[in-house]
């Protein structure tokens, strides 16, 4: 089998050749009440989370691209700005931004677009945040700011590639899983 040449379609041969996939396993999970978990204690320092109201893309890629570097988040990396700007400034998409001693430690995003259903739909924190005891204060506070809102069900995933703490983290404050399904992300 010989090699196609440019021009004769193998430009798109050698891209999807060039491309690598990494398998994983998803799982989803859901919360159907507010959380029964205690309130964690206030975290040292300094600690702010607010709402963020129509976020300029380039600090929404600059928290996407930092906190999900490490865990192959590519899905809105592909998206081109005026199709990124759309879903977050849709007023039905919320963002949170969790800051430490003044710099943007963490970033919530809440997908509200399913009647009475709230998605997680991207929780993390930057490198130099985690181990500092922020992760369950920021999902706990998160959660709560969800059920503030008209929904019956909380949903979020998480997978094989994400930080190994995420899916007992979730666990802990009260998230179910309902379904695992084998994916994989393509890479560029």
């Amino acid at each position: 089998m010989g090699i196609a040449s440019p021009g004769a379609g193998g430009d798109r041969l050698m891209a999807s050749l060039s491309k690598r996939r990494i398998p994983m396993t998803v799982t989803f999970l859901e919360m159907n009440a507010r959380p029964a978990a205690l309130p964690p204690p206030q975290p040292r320092g300094k600690v702010a989370l607010l709402k963020c109201e129509k976020p300029p893309t380039h600090f929404y890629r600059y928290l996407y691209d930092t906190i999900g570097a490490a865990y192959y988040w590519v899905d809105r990396r592909k998206l081109a700005a005026d199709a990124l700007a759309a879903i977050i400034h849709d007023p039905l998409n919320q963002l949170f931004i969790l800051y430490t001693d003044g710099f943007p430690a963490g970033m919530a995003e809440l997908d509200l677009r399913k009647t009475d259903t709230a998605n997680i739909s991207y929780f993390g924190l930057i490198p130099e945040a985690i181990g500092r005891r922020l992760g369950y204060f920021f999902l706990y506070h998160t959660c709560v700011n969800a059920w503030l809102l008209p929904i019956h069900r909380l949903t979020i995933n998480t997978c094989t590639l994400d930080h190994p703490h995420a899916l007992p983290l979730y666990q802990r404050l009260g998230f179910c899983a309902y379904d695992r399904q084998e994916r994989f992300v393509e890479l560029p």
